[in-house]
């Protein structure tokens, strides 16, 4: 009787917001535990930004906004998108959201039908299967292991393709290898692409600007499947914005539509104040941009380092966002008192209970041999967490 929908029932809950849940309960109990399990930048939204949300507010933005967002964060977004990427693109092209991961679900639920195939390469994003599942649609998943970098192949790609695919999810920098397709690597998958036109590719690039490598590569920069990609991206991080809730779709007009028409019956325009602010995030300063960039690399050589003393790590060098994803089923069948490491999430379990540090099973991820590290938050929680989790994995006979 009391039971929800079976939608929710064949939904799993978030990997990454569980372990965060359980790391405070245990802070709570006066435990000092380093939390690396959330994505999310710890540097304070910059100053100029929230000054343009103030005189949002003065100014009385505090009405419904259009449903894809205000006209003037649209073309803000279509400058960003030339001047950055190379892009051209209207205002009529991009609709804005509660954040990157509404833009994304929006995109699929607009696009999936059921049966409909969607390929994710793992390891991917914990809730793009989730969302792929809540549109009736089935989850194709392509691994790629750290011996190619997290990266497929365009190989794959074709193997992976039926006459049932719709939609290829490609995230880059990636969530959460922080692996980056070079524009070699893009142009192999797009000469795919083009010989499937009904292929749509969501090309989240909410992580474009924490980039360790140079300039960033988009997927649609290449003409010939132009018609059939949408980029998703967002404040969030590049900005730490994550609270704000704004990220935006650019894509061929009629998705942006489809897009439109789905949001106006489910949660309208994102937040006035949030939009006006985005705008300026967009149109003023970069610096702060650079500032933290520049933290997240000395931060990634510092965890990367001792990752590398670590035994039992196999460690890859992430080239942007801000993730470690050491392999580690090297622990797996081990014991400590009489509690055995079955799989990743006990060994995450394991490091919180013994190590007092959180991190996230690579199983939520599709990656069941690793797990995911967030080095987003000061060198000295990070020497720290590194010194507690190789003092307790020495733990295991």
């Amino acid at each position: 009787m009391n039971q929800p929908s079976d939608r929710l029932k064949s939904l799993s809950s978030s990997a990454t917001l569980a372990m965060s849940q359980k790391s405070n309960e245990l802070k709570a109990q006066g435990i000092n535990v380093i939390n690396l399990s959330v994505g999310e930048p710890d540097f304070n939204t910059p100053d100029h930004i929230k000054e343009a949300a103030k005189k949002a507010i003065d100014e009385n933005f505090s009405y419904y906004s259009p449903v894809p967002g205000y006209l003037s964060l649209r073309n803000a977004i279509v400058d960003k998108l030339k001047k950055e990427n190379g892009l051209e693109y209207t205002a009529n092209q991009i609709s804005c959201a509660n954040g990157a991961k509404q833009s994304v679900c929006n995109t699929i639920l607009s696009l999936v039908n059921k049966g409909d195939e969607v390929i994710i390469p793992a390891p991917y994003w914990v809730s793009y299967p989730e969302m792929v599942k809540l549109a009736d649609g089935v989850p194709v998943v392509v691994k790629a292991g750290i011996t190619q970098d997290f990266k497929i192949t365009p190989a794959q790609l074709e193997a992976a393709i039926t006459p049932k695919t719709r939609v290829l999810i490609l995230c880059s920098p990636s969530n959460p290898t922080g692996s980056v397709y070079s524009k070699e690597e893009l142009k192999g998958l797009a000469d795919v692409l083009a010989k499937h036109k009904r292929v749509i590719v969501i090309a989240d690039e909410i992580y474009e600007h924490i980039n360790y490598i140079g300039k960033h590569q988009s997927i649609a920069q290449f003409e010939e499947i132009r018609d059939q990609v949408v980029i998703v991206n967002g404040v969030s991080k590049a900005y730490a914005m994550t609270g704000w809730r704004i990220g935006f779709i650019a894509g061929p007009e009629w998705i942006v539509k489809s897009v439109n028409k789905l949001q106006g019956q489910y949660t309208s325009g994102p937040c006035s104040i949030s939009q006006k602010a985005a705008e300026a995030a967009y149109t003023e300063s970069q610096e702060s941009v650079r500032i933290m960039r520049e933290a997240f690399e000395n931060r990634r050589n510092l965890i990367v380092d001792m990752a590398k003393e670590i035994p039992g790590f196999e460690i890859n060098v992430p080239q942007g966002a801000f993730y470690l994803f050491p392999k580690c089923d090297s622990y797996y069948g081990k014991k400590y008192n009489d509690t055995v490491i079955k799989d990743g999430d006990d060994l995450a379990m394991y490091l919180l209970e013994v190590g007092h540090v959180a991190c996230v099973s690579g199983d939520s991820f599709g990656a069941p041999e690793y797990i995911r590290m967030s080095y987003a938050t000061s060198d000295e929680n990070i020497i720290e967490a590194m010194n507690r989790i190789k003092n307790a994995l020495a733990q295991l006979k």
